[in-house]
């Protein structure tokens, strides 16, 4: 792209207060109002002195920064510039914003939570945000990712797993065969934390949440759909987390950890080489004329009981599905060969029915839990790409908004009706409906925002704002 030699610029000037940069906070923050956030946060939050005043406004200014693109206290400050003060109802400073935050304690991060679930049950209420959550598969997923600090300011902040000084933020999410994962429990935790802590009582709480999502869905706690499938990877694997998830009525697929037991039962396996199945992995082909995939690695599966060892109401029977691929490490003698091949195993404990997910489709099914580290990569690139203050419950509180910012912003896609957009990332849809610039205009004390002509995602942002406002036709651009 060149610029334009006929017309070139010669003056910049910040001087029209008509204009805004993020039209697109109208119809998110429309979202948001209708399904009662601000309400919502006036009922539940006592967060004491004047600077707790009007909270439900004040998270109302924090939720939209970050839909705008905040990921700190001064970014705030993007919902003042402009116009913005005459399109929404006292924005508020970012100064005013931190010291709010300043003010939470545990207990009232605890009460943000309240909001957050439900603020998630109106969404889903009025967007399809957990589409299928009442008829298809539901997947339950946790896992815990390190927000990397820096100095020795932070409370709470330490050397976890990662090795380098953060703070620990655990998130359970729920997905289905037709919707993209969405957040519905979260936990800031020291740095230095393990990834177990506090994971059952997450576990029990997001189990219940997703009940009362189907419950509200299809009027009736189930309604004869599959079991919730909650997986984790070994960080997990213990009965105070499993047996949460069994007694909440859950099946688990959790990763194990490679102890005595757990090779005795693997080599058990590796000595029949029926037992083994290929599967579609890195570099499978598919054979037609046989109907099977030509891969390296393989799957099979043994009974097992997890937790043998402990008393018998901790003991839990299940399958335990292992898949093996070629170890293509190079020997550290370099000079001497293989005779046979060394196998890598990566084994995990479920407790499906082998007649609805078989060896294969457990397995597939299981490596899917992936899907929760782009949700975590998603935070990281939006509101969670710092933890702003120095006092951890300020921080935790952060967490709290950016997890309902995140939702309100992946509910506001599926109303697009565009499939590209309905399962985006935060950033590709605060770039295609969010950072839309505008232009105000005031005619019988109605606005009417003018936006560019040849916008790339028009029908989606009329999509959304026509959806959100009930209109039966666009607004006039």
């Amino acid at each position: 792209m060149q610029l334009s030699h006929t017309r070139p610029v010669v003056a910049a000037r910040f001087d029209d207060p008509n204009l805004i940069s993020t039209a697109g906070l109208v119809p998110v923050m429309a979202l948001a109002q209708a399904s009662g956030l601000l309400t919502l946060a006036d009922q539940h939050l006592s967060v004491p002195t004047d600077k707790g005043a009007h909270a439900g406004r004040k998270i109302g200014s924090l939720i939209g920064g970050m839909v705008a693109g905040a990921d700190s206290i001064a970014d705030l400050a993007i919902v003042r510039h402009g116009a913005m003060g005459t399109v929404f109802d006292r924005p508020y400073a970012p100064s005013t914003l931190g010291s709010f935050l300043r003010q939470f304690t545990f207990g009232h991060v605890r009460q943000l939570d309240a909001v957050a679930s439900r603020f998630l049950g109106a969404l889903a209420a009025k967007t399809p945000l957990v589409t299928g959550i009442d008829t298809g598969r539901v997947l339950v997923d946790i896992d815990d990712t390190i927000i990397e600090v820096h100095g020795h300011g932070k409370q709470g902040s330490g050397y976890g797993y990662s090795g380098v000084r953060g703070l620990n933020a655990l998130l359970t999410t729920v997905t289905t065969d037709t919707c993209a994962p969405v957040i519905i429990g979260q936990r800031l935790r020291r740095g230095a934390c393990g990834s177990a802590r506090g994971a059952a009582r997450m576990v029990s709480d997001a189990l219940v949440t997703v009940d009362r999502l189907r419950t509200q869905a299809a009027g009736t706690s189930g309604n004869g759909a599959p079991k919730v499938l909650f997986r984790a990877d070994s960080a997990f694997y213990g009965h105070p987390t499993i047996g949460a998830a069994i007694r909440a009525g859950a099946d688990v697929s959790v990763t194990v950890r490679l102890t005595s037991t757990i090779k005795r039962a693997i080599a058990s396996i590796d000595t029949d080489e029926s037992a083994w199945t290929p599967i579609e992995y890195t570099d499978a082909l598919y054979d037609e004329a046989t109907d099977t995939w030509i891969s390296r690695a393989e799957v099979a599966e043994i009974p097992f009981t997890a937790f043998a060892s402990q008393k018998k109401a901790h003991q839990i029977p299940g399958r335990l599905v292992v898949r093996r691929i070629p170890d293509l490490r190079p020997p550290k003698d370099q000079g001497q060969g293989t005779l046979f091949d060394i196998w890598r195993f990566h084994a995990f404990f479920t407790t499906t029915d082998p007649d609805d997910l078989d060896t294969v489709d457990a397995d597939k099914t299981h490596r899917q839990h992936a899907v929760i580290e782009q949700v975590h990569a998603d935070l990281k690139n939006s509101a969670l790409a710092h933890l702003p203050s120095n006092s951890f419950s300020a921080n935790a509180a952060w967490l709290v908004c950016a997890v309902m910012a995140f939702n309100l912003t992946r509910a506001a896609g599926t109303l697009t009706a565009d499939p590209k957009l309905t399962k985006a990332t935060t950033g590709t849809l605060r770039r295609t409906l969010v950072s839309v610039p505008a232009r105000i205009a005031s005619s019988a004390r109605r606005l009417t925002l003018h936006l560019p002509t040849d916008w790339p995602w028009e029908t989606p942002w009329h999509n959304l704002f026509d959806r959100t406002f009930g209109r039966n036709h666009p607004i006039i651009v």
